[in-house]
């Protein structure tokens, strides 16, 4: 839903943007590909977001801690900082959108996330590529997990509140909103 919401959205501002000759980068990269939690979060979903907090968060606190605690302790101290800092921005957003204190769980989403993407990545390098699971069996776990982790914290509160109908009625306004301009558009040409 939240992927088709953005997809939506993206190709409305594409056709507003016709004429300007401006490439858009795509907002996702089939997400429901995944093969690893480390290729959704990096590769697939979300990609605008990804690269902003690769740039503000994960980077300069890899580069600055580097020295400090050594390249392998660093890129874990970024990587849990920048789904720290995710979970964090989720938390505000939602509380500026519905005006409720935060119940810290879509942070809690973030961070399960974060510390299952570095669990992962401390395997691959153990196994050092001498066992994989079939990438159908990999992608099935990988967005299973996401999913279900995605019902059980990421989702919550955003029904316990109501944003999900409120959303769905936005969604609906525009439509009909686009649709009474397209009508009106058409019956210039009467």
């Amino acid at each position: 839903m939240i992927d088709i919401l953005v997809a939506l959205s993206s190709n409305i501002v594409k056709i507003i943007l016709v004429g300007f000759e401006l490439e858009l980068e795509p907002p996702s990269n089939e997400p429901y590909l995944s093969t690893s939690l480390q290729d959704f979060w990096g590769n697939r979903w979300n990609l605008t977001v990804t690269n902003t907090l690769r740039l503000t968060i994960y980077n300069p606190v890899r580069s600055a801690l580097s020295e400090v605690v050594g390249r392998t302790w660093a890129l874990r101290v970024a990587m849990l900082a920048t789904f720290v800092v995710s979970g964090l921005m989720h938390e505000l957003l939602f509380y500026y959108v519905n005006r409720v204190s935060p119940s810290w769980e879509m942070t809690g989403f973030f961070v399960l996330h974060g510390l299952c993407v570095m669990v992962e990545i401390g395997v691959k390098r153990c196994l050092k590529d001498t066992w994989r699971l079939p990438g159908f069996v990999s992608g099935l776990l990988t967005v299973g997990f996401v999913v279900v982790t995605a019902f059980g914290l990421f989702f919550p509160p955003i029904i316990r509140n109501g944003a999900d109908e409120r959303v769905l009625e936005e969604v609906g306004f525009c439509f009909d909103f686009i649709k009474d301009k397209m009508v009106q558009f058409v019956g210039y040409f009467r």
